[in-house]
This record gives C-alpha cells, structure tokens and sequence, in this order.
C-alpha cells in the first residue's frame, strides 16, 4: 500500500469566492489561487503539494519516511514487469494527482458525512480501477467498482500509512474539521491511499448526490480533470 495525498476541500468561509477543491500547502496551509499561483508536487510521490520550494524543504524531514516508502513500492512493482507495470505505476499516479478534488468529493458523498459525520472514523472509500492501453494518457484509467470498506481494514495493512493519516486527521481537527476521510485507490497490485481532510458538514455547501459514483465513473471515463462541486443557492447553482 503506497503514498498518502492531501485535498481538501476548501469550504467557502474559508475561500470567499474562490473555487472550492482547490490544493493547499502541507506545509504552511496557504491556498492555492487558481489562474495565479500554481503549486509544486513532490517529484518523489508526485500527489503532496508545497506552494514554494522553501516549504518543500521544511517539510521534507516529516514528508520523507512516506515519500520513500511510496518510492519504493513502485519501483518493486515496476522490476516484477518493467514494461507492463511500470505504465500502470504512471497511469495510478498521475489519475491520484488529477482527480484530488473528485475523489475528496466522492468520498464526502460516499460516507454521507453530510448525515452522519461519525462515518469518518468507521468507514473508507474503495475504488477499483482497470488499466488500458488507450492513446490518451488521461483516460488509461477506468473504475471498475466503488465500495465502502471498514477504516480499521487500511490501518492494519501498513504502519507507516496509518501514522500519516492519524497525523493529517489530528491537524484537520485542530483546525476545526472532522477528520481526513479516507480513498483506497486499487489497481491490480498497486494501490495508493487518499485521505481527504474535511471540514465541519455545516461549512461545506456541496448538494447531497445519490449519484456520487456514476459522476465518478463518467469524469474517470472522460479523462476529466476540471470536476467543480455543485452548490445550489438562492441565487441559482454554483459549480466549485
């Protein structure tokens, strides 16, 4: 079980009238601003974010045990079948990295925490991909099923995971949220973990979908990456 990401979702009383879903820094927690200040991934695991190279650096002593150890089991799964798994490794990482704000959605919508916030502690989001060999490298990923699995089933696999998850959970709630809600991306051997730090339900405007995993399967399926919440107001929808 490899790398650990961070998205969050951003709720408007933080954000005003910026987009929702966008990406914060793991390090000092500043908000990236779309269309202005785009953030760096880490080359290693190439999902947790920094907005300058200076917070790279002060987070690294922290970032480096799960950044090696997310290394390390992609390059054991590339030498099994250099060819084969070596793009499947690429396709994974680079579906984790596009679809932050989709995934940190559906697993918002997923364990209702809209109704019942308690499922935070109980419950994760698993989601099973197919690989295929399709000319458009956003799209070589498809889901296959969406379950919900109990949290504990993550936590005993790998240590070192459930120590980074702990350790976003207890920052979120020190910052007023409920916890990091957890995404299990599978596909065939490789998987990665998500968790996705979210504030109070009562501050999150996103509308309540039943919906939520053929939304997913469709945005997937497109090799869509510009998936903006829907919030329905007064004053119409709002998408992000």
């Amino acid at each position: 079980m490899a790398a650990v990401a961070y998205a969050h979702p951003s709720p408007a009383h933080q954000l005003g009238k910026q987009a929702r879903g966008v990406r914060l820094c793991d390090t000092c927690g500043a908000v990236e601003t779309p269309g202005l200040q785009r953030f760096r991934m880490c080359g290693g695991c190439m999902i947790t974010q920094y907005c300058s190279p200076d917070c790279q650096k002060r987070h690294w002593p922290s970032h480096k045990a799960i950044c090696q150890h997310t290394t390390s089991m992609m390059t054991a799964s590339k030498q099994q079948d250099a060819s084969a798994e070596e793009s499947m490794a690429k396709a994974l990482r680079k579906f984790c990295s596009g679809h932050q704000n989709l995934l940190s959605w559906a697993v918002f919508q997923a364990l209702q925490l809209r109704r019942v916030p308690g499922n935070i502690r109980q419950y994760a989001l698993h989601v099973e991909l197919s690989y295929r060999n399709h000319p458009d490298a956003s799209r070589r990923m498809t889901v296959s099923s969406t379950r919900l699995i109990p949290l504990s089933y993550i936590a005993s696999r790998d240590p070192l995971v459930a120590q980074d998850i702990k350790r976003r959970e207890e920052r979120c709630r020190a910052n007023g949220g409920i916890g990091a809600a957890v995404i299990l991306i599978q596909c065939g051997e490789l998987s990665q973990v998500m968790p996705a730090e979210c504030d109070a339900p009562s501050r999150i405007p996103w509308d309540t979908r039943e919906d939520w995993a053929n939304i997913l399967e469709r945005y997937v399926e497109a090799g869509r990456t510009d998936f903006k919440p829907i919030t329905t107001t007064s004053r119409g929808v709002i998408y992000g």
